[in-house]
């Protein structure tokens, strides 16, 4: 009879709130694990499921393309915004936005509807795997969502104690030709470019990704010139002497987005830029 009791007492008390804090330091918390979660950013999305919430996203927007399970998902809206409409026929208990890629009104008006909202700003490495472990809490995938975490950050360190000492390499990371913008060490590109061993020439400009000139990157002397995209290297073919030749493309998901995959983008950059290094005849800058 005690037993009994007993078990009927616990039935009746409240269940223990899901904690975590999202990119901007806000606390959220949930009555229980969200088993309807809608994603408003690609990199959002990819941190989801590496942290075991993918069998609860039910929605994603535009250019969710990985894991590839994510591609066939409804789409909520793109780059043009997003469709509150479709959103709320998804019937989410958790949004996750992008604090940079979700407008203001669109954050509000869902917190107006009283729909939880989880607000994500990676800007450094270890911001990843900070999010990574907080949505798994509000997803309940916390045991899987740790695990994604101490694998990303392992192999960060890997890499750093690889090659974060080798001989320093200059380094121009290009974003688009006309106009012409770059990172700088404010980005997590650009927290790469120094995991790597890498001198990052425009590193000390304030804003994350600053637009440049193309006078300004031909008196950095960049060793090597680094882009998501074969067509605007083609500009540095009227200037030989730039980067000496040296100019690659690497991946665009793994190293431009702020989620799990950064690991992978950075054993490319690291491995390419170690190449250039090693060239016979090159000397430091």
């Amino acid at each position: 009879m005690r037993s009994l009791l007993l078990l009927l007492s616990l039935a009746c008390l409240p269940a223990l709130a899901l904690d975590a804090v999202d990119g901007t330091g806000r606390r959220l918390a949930l009555a229980r694990p969200a088993s309807r979660i809608v994603s408003l950013a690609p990199h959002a999305t990819e941190l989801l499921f590496a942290a075991g919430a993918g069998p609860r996203v039910v929605g994603v927007v535009d250019y969710s393309n990985w894991p590839p399970a994510a591609q066939r998902l409804p789409k909520v809206g793109g780059l043009s915004g997003i469709s509150l409409e479709a959103v709320l026929r998804l019937r989410p208990d958790l949004v996750v936005v992008w604090r940079d890629g979700t407008s203001p009104r669109d954050i509000a008006r869902l917190e107006d509807l009283g729909i939880p909202v989880f607000i994500s700003h990676p800007l450094a490495l270890p911001d990843v795997a900070r999010e990574l472990v907080a949505l798994g809490t509000l997803a309940g995938s916390a045991p899987q969502a740790e695990v994604a975490a101490r694998q990303y950050r392992e192999r960060l360190t890997a890499l750093e104690r690889t090659y974060a000492h080798r001989r320093p390499v200059r380094v121009f990371f290009q974003i688009g030709e006309a106009p012409l913008f770059t990172v700088s060490d404010q980005s997590f590109v650009g927290s790469l470019i120094r995991l790597c061993g890498g001198i990052n020439v425009f590193g000390r400009l304030s804003l994350p990704a600053p637009q440049v000139s193309l006078e300004a990157v031909v008196a950095a002397r960049p060793e090597v010139i680094v882009a998501t995209d074969p067509a605007p290297l083609r500009r540095w073919d009227a200037w030989p002497a730039v980067a000496r030749g040296q100019r690659f493309v690497v991946a665009a998901d793994p190293v431009s987005r702020p989620g799990p995959r950064l690991a992978e983008g950075a054993a490319e950059l690291c491995r390419r830029i170690d190449a250039v290094r090693s060239r016979p005849g090159l000397t430091p800058p």
